[in-house]
């Protein structure tokens, strides 16, 4: 173990890949695992599908599955799985104990063929990474496994980048996006939204772009679409917030497909008119923050850019909690840097609690605005601060389809800044 966390926003790849499958529309997980690893992959993902995780199916193997082999045991459960659970893609997803006592599971996976349904064998023991490792693998599997090509619809977009659990607008934003890219005619397949789904990923290998919205991630489906059908991918560097973002996101989104100028420029006055005459009635009421930022690179991006470039706050120090590579940090860093402030922020990759208090201590005095999780909330009061929640995970608040993104959403999170008296 190369570092102890306290109290971790993330947990293993087995949690991430159950966050994918159990967050598509009438797609079901099968667990091939011990039952604490069942329990501890489900407590921190919104199943949607399922209505919560008590509904899992598991084959919940015990030491004699994991001295003895748990492949009998699995083939039950499959089986079991396809009689009695509705769904229309089956998922067969590896805990620890069954991935190192050497169970074959893609040939059980492979006995059950012949069924009507599609079923994917994923190995996703949680020694393999995090929570952002398992989202990785999960998703490039369920593509592989649905996406088919007939034509190239030039009005289509795929968009991912983002596990579902891991930002607490997700399905807001999601809608929010669809919206804006519905305005200048382009369709988008989000997958994790209402009843999208396994119809939108088996329709992916007809996209004319994907939209990547993280920094980083996915950049396996990235390749994967490119090398089999030939899709190119439109890397975003977090979610466009705010009318400046969301116009450059709708102008290069627009330039790619080769859109009516005039109509996405129509479009983009009329959001903007309509997002500034909300920001106008603050007038009067306004106060300029200096701020503290944690979160994922894919959202807090975005806040970022909008706060400071929009809306005229300070930023002092953002805090990327997401398990960014190496190598993708001082781009990340170059994308702070380029925010419309001479006050430049300090830039920290940190996930752990403790932590993130040592580096927030440091701007005690100077701090007025505080945003992150339910993590950050005590340690803002600590530091005299006020508080907004922005970021993974939300346990004092619940968002059903809130938005912080685009237009809308910004007002929403607008609304969320400054109702903190």
């Amino acid at each position: 173990m190369e570092k102890c966390i306290e109290r971790p926003r993330s947990l293993c790849s087995l949690h991430g890949a159950l966050d994918v499958i159990g967050n598509i529309y009438r797609a079901i997980p099968i667990l091939h695992a011990s039952p604490g690893c069942s329990m501890q992959a489900s407590s921190r993902t919104n199943l949607y599908y399922l209505g919560g995780y008590h509904g899992l199916p598991s084959s919940n193997a015990y030491e004699k599955e994991v001295v003895f082999g748990g492949t009998q045991r699995l083939r039950e459960t499959i089986k079991g799985s396809l009689e009695i659970m509705d769904g229309d893609y089956y998922a067969v997803l590896t805990g620890c104990s069954m991935g190192i006592n050497g169970d074959d599971v893609d040939s059980v996976v492979k006995e059950f063929e012949a069924s009507p349904y599609p079923i994917a064998s994923i190995d996703t023991a949680g020694f393999r990474g995090d929570t952002y490792t398992g989202y990785n693998m999960a998703l490039l599997a369920t593509v592989k496994k649905l996406a088919k090509k007939t034509k190239t619809d030039s009005r289509l977009v795929n968009i991912y980048g983002q596990p579902p659990s891991s930002d607490i607008t997700l399905r807001g934003d999601l809608e929010e996006i669809t919206r804006l890219l519905a305005r200048i005619g382009v369709k988008a397949n989000t997958f994790f939204i209402r009843r999208d789904g396994i119809e939108q990923l088996k329709n992916s290998g007809n996209a004319a772009l994907n939209i990547n919205l993280s920094p980083w991630l996915a950049k396996n489906v990235d390749t994967y679409y490119k090398e089999t059908f030939g899709i190119e991918t439109l890397r975003f560097n977090g979610w466009p917030v705010g009318p400046k973002d969301t116009a450059n996101f709708l102008r290069t989104v627009a330039e790619r497909l080769d859109l009516d100028s005039k109509l996405v420029d129509k479009v983009i006055h009329e959001e903007e008119l309509y997002v500034y005459e909300y920001l106008d009635s603050l007038f009067g009421n306004f106060e300029r923050h200096r701020f503290i930022l944690v979160g994922e690179c894919a959202k807090a991006l975005g806040l970022a850019r909008f706060l400071v470039n929009v809306h005229g706050h300070i930023p002092l120090a953002i805090i990327f909690t997401d398990s960014v590579p190496n190598q993708y940090q001082d781009s990340i860093r170059e994308e702070v840097q380029k925010l419309e402030c001479p006050r430049k922020a300090e830039v920290y990759f940190e996930n752990d609690v403790w932590e993130i208090e040592q580096i927030a201590q440091q701007y005690d005095g100077r701090a007025t605005l505080f945003m992150g999780s339910s993590y950050e909330k005590k340690l803002a009061q600590k530091l005299g601060s006020h508080y907004a929640i922005t970021s993974n995970p939300c346990l004092d608040k619940e968002i059903l389809n809130r938005s912080h993104i685009g237009t809308h959403g910004c007002i929403s999170l607008v609304e969320d800044l400054y109702n903190h008296f």
